[in-house]
């Protein structure tokens, strides 16, 4: 009897079709693309010149989602015009940095500082003492102020005295040659006058007037004046006391030019008002000098 075996096969089914499938096209699509992005950058960067590299790479560096586009969002990166050939490019050395320029400009103020200090010394010997001087931001100032027995004004008037005159001639006298802008301040001690007619707002800003038609006298022309005001009682050096006569003086805002710097600059600088300063009241000065009796001398 023959002997017959069953066999038996199992046909194993290959799920996608194998090398017949089509998710390899999707990767090659994506290969060639890839490609023809990186052929074109090349492309562009060939055709950039430096300057227009450097400009590109300044604007990624800087950019910033929160910003508009970016530090170059504004500007045109690549010239609509034909390309500019490297060696037409010009170089510019990188201006002064302000630390530098604050130090030097620094410097120079304290220089005319120590300058008009030496005048004060030798030709107001006598005088010296009521002579201050300091450097502030951006100028020097100089306060002219009463002395127990010697003071700028006389009771009760807005008419210089001998001494007020002659420190004014000094001063005058070193910064008559200079590109200097003036602004002249009146000030007076807290004690207040027995009418309110004419209080101290109104002295402080006479007195000031006054020593403007004597700064102008001395030869400064009108021009270089920024502002002449009256501040009364409110800014006084001796604030312990304010009622000491030192309080009652004429101040000098000098104002220099900086290196590099423009006249309208300087008048546009020197025209901000000083720090924690009240707004000055400039009314003309009277024609007449008014006949008051002050409570104490001013």
């Amino acid at each position: 009897m023959e002997d017959k075996s069953i066999i038996i096969k199992k046909v194993k089914k290959v799920q996608g079709g194998g090398h017949h499938g089509g998710s390899w096209k999707v990767a090659f699509a994506d290969f060639m693309t890839g490609m023809m992005a990186f052929f074109l950058l090349m492309w562009l960067v060939n055709m950039t010149t430096k300057p227009q590299k450097e400009k590109l790479s300044h604007y990624f560096q800087e950019y910033s989602i929160f910003g508009e586009g970016g530090a170059g969002g504004k500007t045109e990166m690549i010239s609509k015009d034909q390309a500019v050939p490297e060696t037409a490019v010009t170089i510019t050395q990188s201006p002064v940095s302000s630390d530098s320029t604050g130090e030097s400009n620094s410097a120079a103020l304290e220089n005319f500082k120590e300058q008009l200090q030496q005048e004060i010394e030798q030709r107001l010997t006598d005088l010296k003492d009521q002579v201050r001087i300091e450097v502030f931001e951006g100028g020097v100032k100089v306060d002219i102020m009463d002395k127990e027995g010697n003071p700028m004004f006389p009771l009760g008037s807005t008419a210089l005295t001998a001494s007020g005159q002659k420190i004014l001639k000094v001063l005058c006298d070193n910064i008559r040659n200079t590109t200097n802008r003036i602004e002249i301040e009146g000030h007076t001690d807290a004690i207040t006058y027995a009418k309110k007619e004419f209080g101290n707002w109104e002295l402080s800003t006479s007195r000031a007037s006054a020593a403007r038609l004597e700064v102008e006298k001395n030869g400064i022309p009108p021009s270089r004046l920024l502002r002449v005001s009256g501040y009364a009682a409110t800014e006084p050096i001796i604030k312990d006391n304010p009622f000491d006569p030192r309080n009652r003086r004429i101040s000098l805002r000098l104002y220099p030019e900086k290196k590099g710097q423009t006249s309208a600059q300087a008048q546009s600088q020197a025209q901000a008002p000083p720090p924690q300063a009240t707004p000055p009241i400039v009314p003309q000065t009277p024609q007449v000098v008014p006949q008051v009796q002050p409570m104490r001398m001013k």
